[in-house]
Parts: C-alpha cells; structure tokens; sequence
C-alpha cells in the first residue's frame, strides 16, 4: 500500500514533550553509558540537514513526492536532535549549536566533497538513484528505530521512555515512507536492484559511523548491540532487508556489527 503522504504532512510536527517532568533525570540521572549513547544520537540527529544537502543534488530532488517527504522528515529529525539535546542539558553535558557546529567542522574537506561526489555519482546513474536513495533510508531509520527501543530497554528509566517512545512514533512513519518507496522501484527495475544491492554492499555503514569518531561508533554498538537481546535485534534488521526485493542475504548489519562493534560476546566498551 502507498504511504498516504498527505495524511502525513498534515501529521508532523515536534516531538511533544509539555507534559514531561524532565526534572525526573535530576531526580534519577541516566547512567554514563546512556549518557555517552545520546550524545551519538543527538549529533547525529543533528546532522541531518547535512545528509539532506547532499541528497537535494541528485535525481531525488526532482521528484516532489520525494522533496515533500524530505522536508518534513528533515524537520521531524531536527526536533529529535532538540529534545535529546534537553535531556543532556539537564545532566549538565555539553550540547546545543556549538556542540552540532564542532561536529560539522571536524568533517573537514570530506564535508565540501560529499555533495559534489555524491551529485556526480547519482547523475551518471539517473533516476534509478532514487531506489538506492529509498532503500538507504529505510535502512538507516529501521536502525534508528531499533537503537532507541534498545535505549529504552536497557536503562529503563520512565522519563526517557516517554521521550524516546514518541521519537519512535515519528520513525515509524519515516520508516514506512522509505520502504513503501523502496519496494515500489526496486520490484519494477532489474536495474535498480543490481545498483542499490551493490552500494549497499560496499558503501553502507552503520548510521552515524561516518561523521563521529570509530571509537563512539564501536561503544554504541557494543551497549545496545552487544547482548543476546541486541544480537537477536540485528538478525531481525537482516530479515528485514532480506524482504526489500534483490537485496536478500547481504547480512548487511551484521557484518557491520562485525566490523565497527564488539565481538559476540564482548562486553561494551568502558566509560
């Protein structure tokens, strides 16, 4: 079924959080591991404008549907990084622009690159791009989604279930749009397959991996990751790839578990 785009635009909004104490985390304060786990998330949140630049210089940007969907996504993802940034603050941790401006600037060159490489990339390959671009995203928000259940799960705490819980609510709907989009152009061109299987394969990281630093990468994945119940969430995020057309058996987040996080077994990395 297509996603009901009008249904949603008229949906979105800021993640509500007036009714939330947040006097709650003074009173119980979250540990350092989740601490150090939200700070990965904020920036990356943070970052999403970035992604959406890059994405706005190829063949995406001319499809309205597409541009519709990414706008309101882009601002959705703006508020999540604002109400974690909250959380952190009342924890006394550093956050905010300058924080998101440090994050940026340590990109370096990379950061100017990326657009250009990424439009030259996409415009040799033309519209099929967009199925690459859907079935990229569903992956990312599948993973997002996926990291802040285990957040929940692991800390356990009722104020950052609240938060998190409606955060979730949100990426679900991205996450419908991007595989909705997804199986739609990859059922309908051999092409499209062939392409996407091998960018998938040889260009996709775990989300967030290319802008913070490897050691951050490798302690999120071992925190949330790391146990039987994260071991049993990546097998679930393989099958769910499996199900996209073409894309069967690439095991993409377990190998990426593989390469950037813990052993099975391991225990997380030491605060």
């Amino acid at each position: 079924m297509a996603f009901e785009l009008e249904t949603y635009k008229r949906a979105v909004q800021p993640v509500r959080i007036d009714d939330v104490d947040f006097d709650g985390f003074r009173e119980r304060p979250l540990t350092a591991e989740a601490l150090r786990t939200l700070h990965y998330m904020a920036d990356v949140e943070m970052h999403t404008v970035c992604y959406l630049r890059d994405l706005l210089v190829t063949p995406s940007h001319q499809n309205p549907r597409i541009t519709t969907f990414l706008t309101m996504w882009s601002y959705e993802e703006y508020w999540h990084g604002e109400v974690i940034d909250r959380i952190l603050a009342v924890h006394g941790e550093d956050h905010g622009p300058a924080r998101a401006r440090t994050v940026r600037r340590a990109q370096g060159v990379a950061n100017v690159v990326s657009p250009i490489s990424q439009c030259l990339a996409a415009a040799a390959i033309g519209e099929d791009f967009i199925a690459t671009h859907m079935s990229w995203g569903a992956i990312n928000e599948w993973s997002t989604h996926a990291a802040y259940a285990r957040l929940t799960e692991r800390e356990n705490h009722p104020v950052l279930t609240t938060v998190l819980r409606r955060i979730m609510r949100q990426e679900t709907r991205h996450v419908a749009f991007y595989t909705s989009e997804a199986r739609t152009r990859l059922a309908r061109s051999a092409r499209a397959r062939r392409l996407t299987r091998w960018a998938l394969r040889t260009r996709w990281r775990p989300v967030g991996s290319t802008v913070m630093p490897r050691s951050e990468t490798r302690f999120l994945l071992g925190y949330l990751f790391g146990d039987e119940n994260g071991r049993g969430v990546v097998g679930d995020l393989d099958h769910r790839i499996d199900r996209l057309p073409g894309l069967e058996g690439l095991g993409l987040v377990s190998r990426a578990v593989g390469r950037f996080g813990p052993r099975p077994g391991e225990l997380a990395e030491p605060t």
